[in-house]
């Protein structure tokens, strides 16, 4: 395992991360058992971020990582999320930041988490993320019970907006850096290097979009990017007898500037399959043949959140999603 800084933070974490909405049931329904085995065998790994948040399952992530940390939590590193306990419920006051670290607290077992983020941004106002909900997250950060706060979303012009604006300590982008996607790149990097920020690339498998499997029918990439997944999964088994959804995590894994990428892993077996894509043996070429057949859907995206935290690319001649009606998410 490779361990990378988080920022200015100081904290050195593996830059594979667990992904917790797995434990929550999101995809598949998981036994506890099986999800305390695959917590255990991620730090047996060397994995020591875990991210999880009160959305996934409606608590129950929380409480299942919570048990499974029994004896290890001196360990990890540990961080979760506010504002967010339902889809399509979002609750950004400073009442409920105040709240939701208690209840996270208790079902995590713990006394402080490493890592405290507002969930989603883009869901809420500039105006009340800004002068409300971030200093809100700094308030918890001072009584001890998180050690750093952060943001999390999905738009990411808007995130490095909302990153200019209130300088976190941390931001976890999702679906932006990917075989088809590069625009977290493009977005933070100087942000990065000049207010020392730690990035967290999540969802390098774009919500099962790369990966052997049909994407999921809920998926809201728009029909060119679904119509293109079979296509490169077929091109990594066929032509050179590798697994997609490795190539695009060992893709992922491979970006310096984010600390660390952040996977769902409900099972041992998918723990163990996700640390093999860090010595995967890239055939020579793939790399390059994956970005000629993909030029045509490159960050071709979606909406989330309120529209008008769903700035334009600078780019005139980049794709802008067409369907405002996609503000929603489910993830």
């Amino acid at each position: 395992m490779k361990y990378r800084t988080l920022g200015d933070t100081g904290l050195e974490i593996s830059i594979l991360g667990f992904g917790g909405a797995s434990l929550g049931d999101i995809y598949r329904k998981t036994g506890p058992k099986e999800g305390e085995a695959a917590v255990h065998a991620a730090i047996d790994g060397g994995i020591n971020y875990f991210d999880v948040a009160p959305l996934y399952g409606f608590t129950l992530a929380e409480e299942r990582l919570g048990k499974a940390l029994k004896g290890k939590r001196d360990e990890i590193l540990l961080a979760t999320k506010c504002c967010r306990d339902k889809f399509g419920v979002f609750d950004f006051s400073a009442q409920r930041v105040t709240e939701s670290i208690d209840e996270s607290l208790v079902r995590l077992k713990t006394d402080h988490v490493d890592v405290y983020q507002i969930h989603d941004v883009e869901f809420g106002t500039n105006e009340q993320i800004v002068k409300e909900t971030f200093d809100a997250t700094r308030a918890v950060q001072e009584s001890g019970k998180a050690r750093f706060v952060g943001i999390t979303g999905f738009p990411v012009r808007y995130l490095r907006k909302v990153a200019e604006q209130v300088k976190p300590d941390t931001v976890m982008s999702w679906g932006h850096y990917t075989l088809v996607e590069d625009e977290m790149v493009t977005e933070f990097k100087s942000v990065v290097k000049n207010q020392g920020i730690g990035l967290l690339n999540a969802s390098p498998l774009l919500q099962g979009l790369l990966t052997e499997n049909l994407p999921p029918e809920w998926h809201r990439a728009p029909s060119p990017v679904l119509e293109m997944a079979p296509r490169i999964a077929k091109l990594c088994r066929d032509e050179h007898g590798v697994d997609v959804a490795q190539v695009a995590l060992r893709h992922a894994l491979d970006c310096e500037l984010s600390a660390s990428v952040v996977v769902g892993m409900s099972t041992p077996s998918k723990v163990e399959r996700n640390l093999a894509a860090l010595d995967l043996d890239i055939p020579k070429g793939l790399f390059d043949r994956i970005f000629e057949l993909t030029k045509p859907i490159k960050n071709m995206m979606w909406f989330e959140g309120r529209d008008e935290n769903n700035l334009p690319p600078s780019d005139p001649n980049q794709y802008v999603p067409t369907n405002p009606d996609m503000t929603h998410s489910d993830e």
